[in-house]
């Protein structure tokens, strides 16, 4: 599918071209306004929804995509994660982009940073995996530990870390804009398709999402 060309500005904020998905408007209504952006460019369509700098899992070709933005210590995202995947791998048609947004602060920010300088071994995944997949309170000891027993090569991670600090700095900002951009307050947060969805979904509310996104890209198509 191909997205059509769409700028978030500042004062948008794609509240009219990103909605909630009509199956799940009952429970989940939103209408936040947008915050502030200091470059329009990191909240547009292709920023969004393929930042070249965030690997894609599920099928990088396929025809729905859907972000996450979530944070290590949220017990929320923890909950979703196994519906996520299961539904991801079930349909076979779904890119899946993990973005961090580290809104608890502390260890939840070193551990985004780790995950994303994990990505240079390409381990992004793994250490995905490892820290979301963790019941264990997180702290600095339990996250070297985490991310070695998922495979991350520690060491080297937090070389590359100090190497390229800056990118990854500048990938969490452009997390953080576009989730306040949507009015996103907390995580779990998703965009399905089109759709803004906050919120703990289901495996059935997330093939309801998925059907909706399909059904309204179909419908543009016309």
């Amino acid at each position: 599918m191909e997205l059509e060309p769409m700028m978030i500005t500042r004062r948008s904020a794609l509240m009219t071209a990103l909605s909630l998905a009509p199956a799940l408007a009952a429970s989940k209504a939103w209408a936040a306004p947008a915050a502030p952006a200091s470059d329009d460019n990191v909240l547009s369509t292709e920023a969004v929804l393929r930042d070249p700098d965030i690997p894609v899992a599920g099928n990088p070709d396929g025809d729905i995509t859907i972000v996450e933005w979530s944070d290590y210590r949220c017990p929320y995202c923890k909950k979703v994660a196994p519906d996520l995947r299961q539904v991801v791998k079930d349909d076979g048609k779904v890119r899946l982009v993990l973005k961090d947004w580290p809104i608890f602060g502390g260890i939840s920010v070193d551990a985004a940073k780790m995950v994303l300088a994990s990505k240079y071994q390409g381990k992004f995944f793994e250490a995905h995996d490892a820290l979301i997949g963790s019941t264990a309170k997180l702290t600095s000891a339990g996250l070297t530990e985490l991310l070695g027993a998922g495979g991350v090569d520690v060491a080297r991670a937090t070389r590359d870390l100090d190497t390229n600090g800056a990118a990854i700095e500048a990938i969490l900002a452009r997390n953080d804009a576009q989730a306040k951009a949507f009015g996103f307050q907390g995580t779990p947060a998703f965009i399905v398709g089109r759709f803004r969805v906050p919120g703990v979904l289901d495996v059935a509310m997330f093939k309801q999402a998925i059907k909706d996104a399909r059904a309204a890209a179909a419908q543009q198509k016309k």
